[in-house]
């Protein structure tokens, strides 16, 4: 279709109904007005985009508060200091990524220690790869002893990985180049065998090995022999796996055992695979679960015998087992060491005589140390509201028993704390370590509050509410409402120095811990998946007519923001409760239900959202399903719908389609605005310039549509740094 046969209207670049797609499921008819927006690569698409992004350009350039909350952000980030992620413990060494603003993408370090900041090495910065910060890593493993670590790197967002080699020492790339190891599909890992030469890495299809649309699915292991042609490479595992099962591989303390963790798709289901690596080329992998067995992950034991399996099996908020690695107990047998309790079990690490629990209770986190000795159990002295995440055994690295454990918090930057059961004679010590965020603004007058909204069908929904000291309940304050709900993923406690600019306006920021997410246990999440998906946005309104009932807020002055799945939730809640808030902020969001599984990660998306080759699924799908819910002649808020063309998660087609339906059916006069960008992704790798511009369009959308005067300033910001 070319650009010239789509009509206009006089001054608004979207296109009127196009001829309409019809398409029969289960003896409904569908109407699709706006197929042709799928085209991404077509002339006429890209025009309609280019016109899209000069339209969304001249409304956030022309708000007054736009440049004063870019050179906010870019002050704020300058100022930030560093900060530490993803770590990783080898034998006198930490591995870690590095956020060290201005540089555009993170770069990869080691430590000797976490208190050891003066110790710190670069071993690869991809900024020096790409200035722009267009080169992004995707995940790194380093090899047992720590001399050679193992990068995937990916272009433009894309996530799309090649595996390179580099000496931890001197930053010295090897010439291995294995391709096809990361897609946004599937994702990717690695691990190494206990000699340090050999890996075992996970593999998409070649072209020419499978169909074309095959080529993100399918992942397999294969063994490589660092110093050898790729084509020289072993295949291992997954010929028999689901064609959208997923592989993550880890290692063993000892570097004997490697196990293999298996997704059947994004529904949260798991099965787990051992290999005993002294075994040599006669060793064969031997499955210890299934999908259907509830285990969620698998940690190894600190002794080298064991290991300890993350079970819902009969216990919706988790319990924990033990099995020994030899094989000579089923599954079935395994005891248990930590029964279900009241709180969600999140993540364990086990140490030689110690085993960490993390858990989580309606976001807000806890660590419990249980001795293997004794099962004797106690919790570590971990901040109330707090998060604890990224549990990281240091054993064979200054200690068999101690945990490095990253805690969060809404008003407190990030830190890494260490905990030794062995010191203080004994008595356990806990400490913060030199690894701690400083921010460059207090957040002292500001304070949380956690209160429960109740659901459509009486559910109680926790929700925390962050907001500055001594603000009063009288319906007029700028409120910002965040939520996801989905995959069982748990929102957390999480510092962000930027929402000074909020606060500073006056404004109010609620997380909202629905259903569909694992915050409340394995229930919580399986009664906002699949048929039951409606629950999830019955909870966000909840949520948001409690903020207003209690006086916080009034639908004139409350937006919502969500992101990949909490876009589809922005999607739903904005068709199904259109005067429920003022602005909508939808980040890579999916709004055409029917359409989702024809997308490679959408096939992986089916056991959590069904397919509309079900009849129930397909009845759940179109019924909330945001293109189709669109009705002509609706009042909707202002709308903000970003997305990035080399999304390999969420096509952006879903955020053309919707754009396009809302355009033509909006009654109110509110802008619905869409911001497409060539050169990102879902958002993972993105540049930080980049980010800075996508943050400073969506904070001036959201002071011009809640109406929120200035004050205070780029100056005001300028407060004690907090440690």
């Amino acid at each position: 279709m070319s650009d010239q046969h789509i009509p206009q209207t006089a001054g608004d670049p979207h296109p009127a109904r196009a001829k309409p797609v019809l398409d029969e499921y289960h003896g409904v008819v569908v109407e699709d007005a706006h197929r042709w927006l799928e085209m991404g690569e077509d002339p006429a698409v890209k025009a309609w985009t280019d016109r899209q992004n000069r339209k969304t350009r001249a409304h956030l350039d022309a708000i007054e508060d736009r440049a004063e909350a870019h050179a906010g952000l870019v002050k704020l980030f300058g100022q930030v200091s560093s900060s530490y992620s993803g770590i990783v413990s080898r034998p006198g060494l930490l591995f870690a990524l590095k956020f060290q603003p201005p540089k555009q993408q993170n770069l990869l370090v080691t430590l000797a220690s976490a208190d050891e900041l003066g110790s710190e090495q670069v071993v690869l910065d991809p900024n020096e790869l790409e200035p722009g910060g267009q080169v992004a890593m995707d995940w790194f493993v380093p090899s047992p002893d720590g001399t050679l670590v193992a990068v995937s790197l990916s272009d433009d967002g894309s996530e799309e990985g090649t595996l390179y080699f580099h000496e931890t020492a001197t930053g010295r790339p090897l010439p291995d180049r294995i391709p096809n190891v990361q897609r946004p599909t599937g994702g990717g890992s690695a691990a190494w065998a206990p000699d340090g030469k050999t890996i075992f890495y996970t593999r998409y299809p070649q072209a020419g090995e499978r169909a074309d649309a095959d080529l993100n699915f399918y992942q397999q292991v294969y063994r490589h022999e660092v110093g050898r042609p790729e084509s020289e490479d072993l295949y291992s595992l997954g010929r028999d796996f689901p064609r959208i099962g997923y592989i993550n591989l880890k290692n063993s303390q000892d570097g004997r055992w490697m196990l293999a963790t298996v997704a059947n798709g994004d529904g949260g289901e798991y099965a787990h695979h051992l290999l005993d690596l002294r075994g040599g080329d006669a060793a064969s992998w031997r499955q210890v679960t299934r999908f259907e067995d509830g285990v969620k992950r698998v940690a190894f034991g600190g002794d080298g015998e064991t290991i300890f399996l993350h079970s819902v099996q009969d216990a919706p908020l988790g319990k924990i087992l033990r099995l020994p690695l030899d094989g000579t107990v089923d599954l079935a047998e395994a005891a248990i060491v930590v029964p279900e309790g009241t709180a969600v079990i999140d993540d364990l690490a086990p140490t030689a005589s110690s085993l960490y629990v993390a858990e989580v209770v309606g976001g807000p986190s806890r660590i419990r140390r249980i001795d293997l000795m004794s099962d004797k159990a106690q919790d570590l002295p971990i901040p109330a509201g707090s998060g604890a995440l990224d549990l990281v055994s240091l054993a064979g690295n200054g200690g068999p028993d101690r945990l490095l454990y990253r805690q969060t918090s809404f008003t407190e930057p990030d830190a890494w704390w260490l905990y030794d059961p062995k010191a203080g004679g004994g008595a356990g010590e806990l400490r913060r370590t030199a690894l701690v965020n400083a921010s460059p603004v207090d957040f002292g007058d500001i304070e949380v509050r956690q209160e429960f909204a109740v659901s459509k069908d009486g559910t109680r929904v926790p929700i925390s509410i962050v907001l500055r000291k001594g603000t009063q309940l009288d319906g007029g304050n700028p409120t910002l409402l965040y939520g996801y709900g989905g995959y069982g993923h748990c929102m957390r406690p999480q510092f962000d120095c930027t929402r000074r600019l909020w606060f500073d306006r006056g404004g109010i920021f609620v997380a909202a811990n629905i259903r569909g997410g694992g915050e409340l246990g394995q229930e919580w999440h399986l009664n906002g998946n699949l048929t039951r998906k409606q629950n999830v946005f019955d909870d966000f309104a909840a949520c948001a007519r409690h903020l207003v009932e209690r006086g916080y807020t009034r639908p004139a002055k409350l937006a919502v923001e969500g992101r990949s799945n909490g876009g589809l939730l922005m999607g739903a809640f904005l068709t199904q409760y259109p005067d429920l808030a003022r602005a909508v902020i939808a980040h890579v969001g999916m709004y055409d239900m029917l359409r989702v599984e024809l997308d490679p990660n959408g096939a992986f998306n089916v056991t959590e959202f069904g397919t509309v080759k079900d009849l129930e699924q397909f009845r759940a799908l179109h019924a909330y399903s945001p293109y189709h819910k669109v009705v002509d002649g609706t009042r909707y808020p202002a709308v903000l719908f970003l997305a990035g063309e080399k999304d390999g998660r969420v096509n952006p087609a879903h955020s053309r389609k919707m754009t396009a339906r809302l355009q033509e059916a909006n009654a109110s006069g509110y802008p619905i605005l869409v911001r497409l960008t060539s050169d990102s992704g879902h958002g993972r790798g993105t540049a930080l310039t980049a980010r800075i511009a996508e943050q400073a369009d969506v904070v001036a959308f959201l002071f011009k549509h809640l109406e929120m005067a200035r004050g205070g300033s780029v100056n005001s910001m300028e407060r004690e740094s907090v440690e």
